[in-house]
């Protein structure tokens, strides 16, 4: 069967529940699209959490973690700017700290990912930007 995203009342009940959000890939370069997403993302109400081991400061004013195992605290969404091929590592590590979804953005999909996060009782949304379906689904968001 082939992989189909969630409906967009579903994504409108993902967003509107989610708490955290880690982006796996997030640059602390301003010009890059990670950068300006999770930027637009705090300035609508979520809390995201810089998921990067290549950076050692703070990202948009928090802590960047190496791993997505590093975070001390929940995760609902595990939001991934990585090349599809690496994206199946990042679902067995969505899948081991109880993250509830895991959303590939734009221009990235794995059906490999998919099998881990969804055989584990993770939503998955794949090939679709978080920042477009929060403005969509959500014309106004308040936290």
């Amino acid at each position: 069967m082939a992989f189909e995203n969630p409906s967009r009342q579903e994504i409108k009940a993902i967003l509107e529940s989610a708490g955290n959000i880690a982006i796996v890939g997030l640059s602390d370069k301003t010009d890059r699209t990670s950068y300006m997403i999770a930027h637009a993302l705090q300035l609508r109400g979520y809390r995201i959490i810089p998921v990067n081991p290549m950076i050692t400061e703070d990202i948009l004013g928090d802590k960047t973690y190496a791993r997505l195992k590093d975070i001390p605290e929940p995760v609902d969404i595990v939001n991934v700017f990585r090349r599809s091929e690496y994206t199946p590592e990042v679902a067995q590590e969505a899948v081991a700290i109880g993250a509830k979804v895991l959303w590939l953005q734009l221009g990235v999909f794995s059906e490999e990912a998919n099998q881990i996060a969804s055989g584990n009782g993770l939503k998955v949304i794949m090939d679709r930007c978080i920042k477009v379906e929060d403005a969509v689904t959500s014309p106004v968001r308040s936290r």
